[in-house]
């Protein structure tokens, strides 16, 4: 596939999630918006619904204020045109009035509602909405602003709208992969005296790729040869689909059964494969071990913390990370019985059981799907400091299950963007789309947008083969014969290793090759001397200067 890169823009994948007394500059110096700072009054803006506007000014800092509002669309808008096939990556800083409440940005169109993202904003400091998307045609549109509360003035300042052809989007995700995913590797063969050798012949060979790409797994694959060598070929960290679930461990209270989950991670150490530890607990009323719901809230409180004393300390040091709570931003299954406190709670227990590895919050629509005002990248950051209030030393992390049905990839890396200021671990932990034509097209799309973004860890695709059918997406037949899907995943993987290298030492005895982060197998041989390998493990770190070896043969 031809990749545009030739004067591409620039995408900032900066993004503030602290509260500022000041907004920062427009991204991308407002792009097209019209005064994107409010320097000149309020040129290109003007009131929408039956809100009244007025530009104030404090401590230097002008901006638009919108106040006497009646409706939740009661706003400021600027009248904009957008072009079909091109993606928007949207900005702005936003205060309240009062309190904290959440605000969205939405874009009228004339082919229906465009969901640019949404921020928790707060009043006396101003909060970032990242956010974005894919316009589907090409004519005039209307940016505005959304509270539900109506009581609260909206403030609005250095707002950024900056179109990008689908060129320019993957001239972007190319340029990233190059930066942090590869390294440049310097490699110099000196003899026993330590004198450089020219014409050493060097073979670099991968024997594992560095960023982990996996795909859940349950308990048909331990008596399915043909399932084992197809998955097993192919990836190098997984999850269990259901066998490490309260429900399937606990099924009556006080007999535990371990058996599946036991023999998926006995299968997972033979063949080198990480496992993530999912879930300890899960939110939803629905998803719950069925003798649970008549217990009293002593009694579940109980429950509770057996279960993650048990499943955590038994499967402790043999994972690489735990899924602690599932779905928490929809549900509230614990809390409704057991308090606000719940989930701190839980994971302050789960961090005494298991230090070692990092905690996951794990929740969809995050980055799936901008209209889900549950789950946005602000709430999420929201429920993840109430987290870490109460559990300060615990190393945590930010799990996305990416359950996608068409993706908003602008909204997609916007959201990535703010989730990852926060410096912690993202994962994808459940990726699959939507079963229809374009399955396997999005598929590509959010699998190359993940693995580029520098912010993302790793990547689990949801799709655990069943004998009647995978959750929501297949990669295989029940022959385990590739589908469209599993031959994007297939594609992609060769396009993410480095093939074999080989070459011979310049005069100062050196060789330089740039590859994919990941362990390899270097050998070199010289007619003045027998030959040597040693293996290299990658540090996955992005390095602007050469990873330099220096092998005496």
């Amino acid at each position: 596939m031809h990749r545009f890169e030739a004067n591409a823009l620039p995408y900032d994948y900066t993004a503030s999630i602290e509260c500022l007394e000041t907004p920062l500059k427009p991204l991308h110096g407002g792009g097209i918006i019209l005064n994107p700072e409010l320097n000149m009054g309020l040129k290109g803006w003007q009131a929408f619904g039956d809100a009244k506007i007025e530009q104030r000014e404090l401590a230097g800092n002008k901006f638009v204020a919108v106040h006497a509002r009646n409706h939740p669309t009661d706003s400021i808008s600027q009248k904009l045109y957008l072009q079909q096939e091109t993606l928007y990556s949207f900005s702005a800083w936003i205060q309240v009035s009062e309190g904290n409440e959440a605000v969205a940005a939405v874009f009228k169109t004339g082919t229906g509602f465009k969901h640019g993202g949404a921020v928790v904003a707060e009043s006396k400091c101003w909060s970032m909405l990242k956010g974005g998307f894919t316009s589907d045609a090409t004519g005039p549109a209307e940016l505005y602003f959304e509270s539900k509360n109506t009581s609260i003035e909206i403030w609005v300042d250095s707002i950024s709208l900056q179109p990008f052809t689908t060129e320019e989007w993957a001239s972007h995700q190319d340029q990233s992969i190059k930066k942090v995913r590869k390294a440049k590797v310097r490699i110099q063969a000196i003899d026993k005296q330590g004198n450089p050798l020219s014409n050493a012949t060097i073979t670099i060979q991968q024997n594992k790729p560095g960023f982990p790409i996996g795909c859940a797994i349950n308990k048909n694959i331990l008596k399915n040869t043909p399932y084992q060598k197809w998955f097993t070929s192919r990836f190098t960290v997984t999850t269990f689909e259901d066998e490490m679930k309260w429900y399937s461990t606990e099924v009556s209270p006080g007999h535990e059964d371990y058996t599946s989950a036991d023999a998926l991670l006995s299968f997972a150490k033979q063949h080198n494969i990480a496992v993530r530890g999912h879930n300890v607990l899960w939110d939803d009323p629905k998803c719950q071990p069925g003798w649970l719901y008549s217990l009293s809230p002593a009694e579940l409180s109980s429950a509770v913390h057996k279960r993650i004393v048990s499943v955590m300390s038994r499967y402790r040091g043999q994972l690489i990370a735990w899924d602690v709570v599932n779905e928490n931003l929809h549900f509230s299954f614990f809390e409704s019985k057991l308090g606000d406190q719940a989930t701190p709670n839980f994971y302050r227990l789960a961090h005494a059981v298991d230090w070692s590895v990092p905690l996951f919050l794990n929740e969809y629509n995050t980055i799936e799907d901008s209209r889900d005002w549950a789950a946005t990248p602000a709430k999420y950051l929201q429920k993840l400091r109430q987290i870490q209030g109460l559990t300060r030393n615990a190393k945590m992390g930010i799990g996305l299950e990416s359950h996608f049905g068409t993706p908003n990839l602008a909204y997609m890396r916007a959201s990535l963007d703010t989730l990852g200021a926060t410096g912690l671990p993202i994962w994808l932990t459940e990726l699959d789309v939507l079963s229809g034509p374009n399955q396997a097209k999005y598929l590509e799309q959010i699998l190359m947008e993940a693995y580029s973004h520098p912010k993302v860890d790793g990547i689990v695709i949801w799709a655990a083969w069943k004998p009647q059918g995978c959750y929501r997406m297949c990669l295989t037949d029940n022959n385990f014969n590739n589908l469209a899907t599993g031959n994007v995943v297939d594609n992609l993987l060769r396009q993410w290793q480095s093939r074999a290298v080989s070459g011979l030492t310049d005069t100062r005895g050196f060789f330089e090759a740039t590859l994919f982060h990941g362990d390899y197998e270097i050998n070199i041989t010289h007619p003045s001397s027998s030959a040597h390998s040693f293996v290299v493990v990658s540090t996955n770190a992005s390095l602007q200067s050469p990873l330099t070896f220096q092998v005496s043969v």
